[in-house]
């Protein structure tokens, strides 16, 4: 068998099949990993820079993982609790607190129209879309002020009796 027939062969067709699903898994793989390492990597810094974002002990806190799960690094949603601009402080519904940096080319809108920063108001619930930075915020692409939900959010109960008030 010479070379050329040998690359005709359904053999080697099967060995070029072969390696190409080989390549395209690994290439899901690293995929894979690389956006585990930006959510890592987030929540990490975030935790980090925590005690700097929100005025804790200059030492920071000496407390394990909370939930196990990491934080999104991509956005948020939530109700504003402080507005230092650029900045503001969203805290999510399981009161977990996020900053948010608003930067020049920021889009904020309340259902069509369009909104300053300066418009915004403690107390409006908002969703935001961003990047992460690393001092452990997101920097805003985009902000939607929200109407306000219609019910407070469920407390959960502990044998009868409010867990946290």
């Amino acid at each position: 068998m010479n070379f050329k027939d040998f690359v005709q062969s359904k053999t080697f067709r099967g060995i070029l099949v072969g390696i190409g699903v080989v390549l395209i898994a690994l290439f899901i793989f690293q995929a894979g990993v690389f956006v585990g390492y930006r959510k890592a990597s987030f929540s990490y810094r975030w935790g980090e820079n925590y005690h700097r974002n929100f005025g804790g002990p200059a030492g920071g806190f000496m407390r394990g993982p909370v939930g196990g799960d990491f934080a999104n690094p991509h956005g948020t949603f939530g109700r504003i609790i402080k507005i230092e601009l650029p900045n503001l402080t969203i805290q999510e519904p399981k009161d977990v607190e996020k900053v948010i940096v608003i930067k020049s080319d920021t889009i904020i809108r309340r259902f069509r129209d369009a909104v300053k920063p300066e418009d915004l108001k403690v107390d409006e619930h908002v969703v935001v879309i961003g990047s992460p930075n690393d001092a452990g915020q997101i920097e805003a692409k985009f902000i939607r002020v929200m109407p306000a939900p219609p019910f407070p959010p469920p407390q959960s109960f502990s044998w009868g009796a409010p867990a946290s008030l």
